[in-house]
């Protein structure tokens, strides 16, 4: 019978309470643990989420100095035997296993295993598939590493360890990158010293910037700016006039004495121009005389005007 059992401390019911042997784990069970942690620490909280994404995205900021591009790839065959025919620095060419040839192939193939500093892989075609996120590659993939960008400063110390007046340009609300490329190819032709673009809403140094630098953009450094109009507020305190381009301009070109010393040149997107805050830091806006009565000229063919007008004062 239950009651009367010999073995000492044996259960003799089913009712549920503390039992001897416990261990005190109900009296540790009984403690406080502390203040409740804020909504930011606790984890899968949506207030961690977002606190956590914010920081992630500030440290992405943090290119203060200098800092790097997302890596690019290029996809298709003619892409990718133009951006290797262009020299655009690139880290591996994937080819497609059992791929069957064409002239592209074969010479983007000869290409790759010319230079040094590019790794040619065969890779399956559900491979090629996933790094491409499913775009049309056609049995081939080239992979562009991160460009790192330059600072700003880094520009004007170049210009001095060179001995030269800086001749800067800087780029607000450009968005194509063949443009950047024209600009870094013009600044090269004309002895500038570097490009400073915009960190955010502008185009960056792609491999479709470098085709269009044609090669320049491994001598030119392209700086990155976090906030523009403080980069230029920092070229003023170093001694450069800050020209901006502009169809309202208050002087023509042609009569800008400011290209023979230490300069940064702005210039804005074709359809919108300088941003407010951009043209408002500026010392001087400048417009190019169009006799032919076209309403605006793009990034690139201004920066070439302005380039060899400072490049002819200067010689």
């Amino acid at each position: 019978m239950p009651g009367n059992s010999p073995r000492p401390n044996r259960r003799t019911s089913n009712k549920k309470g503390p039992q001897i042997g416990s261990g005190g784990q109900r009296r540790r069970g009984l403690r406080g643990k502390g203040p409740t942690p804020p909504a930011e620490a606790r984890t899968g909280h949506v207030k961690k989420r977002a606190a956590d994404a914010k920081a992630r995205q500030q440290a992405s900021r943090q290119g203060g100095r200098r800092g790097k591009s997302p890596a690019e790839i290029v996809v298709g065959r003619n892409p990718v035997l133009e951006a290797l025919r262009a020299g655009v620095p690139a880290s591996a060419l994937y080819v497609q296993q059992f791929l069957e040839s064409d002239d592209r192939v074969t010479d983007a193939v000869k290409l790759a295993v010319a230079r040094a500093d590019l790794h040619l892989v065969e890779a399956g075609k559900p491979e090629l598939d996933r790094l491409t996120a499913g775009l049309n590659h056609q049995g081939l993939v080239l992979q562009v590493p991160p460009y790192e960008y330059a600072h700003p400063d880094d520009l004007v110390a170049a210009a001095a360890e060179a001995g030269d007046d800086p001749l800067i340009m800087v780029l607000d609300g450009v968005t194509d990158p063949r443009n950047l490329g024209a600009v870094v190819r013009s600044t090269a032709a004309f002895g500038g010293h570097g490009v400073v673009v915009p960190e955010r809403r502008a185009a960056g140094m792609t491999a479709g910037a470098w085709k269009t630098s044609a090669g320049t953009a491994a001598t030119t450094p392209v700086a990155r700016a976090t906030n523009l109009t403080r980069a230029l507020q920092g070229y003023q305190r170093a001694g450069l006039t800050v020209v901006g381009l502009a169809a309202d301009g208050d002087a023509e070109l042609a009569d800008l004495a400011a290209l023979d010393g230490p300069v940064a040149i702005v210039v804005g997107s074709e359809g919108k121009g300088l941003s407010r805050l951009v043209g408002e830091t500026c010392d001087i806006r400048v417009r190019i005389p169009m006799p032919g009565g076209a309403e605006s000229l793009n990034a690139g063919v201004a920066a070439g005007i302005v380039l060899y007008a400072a490049a002819t004062r200067r010689a």
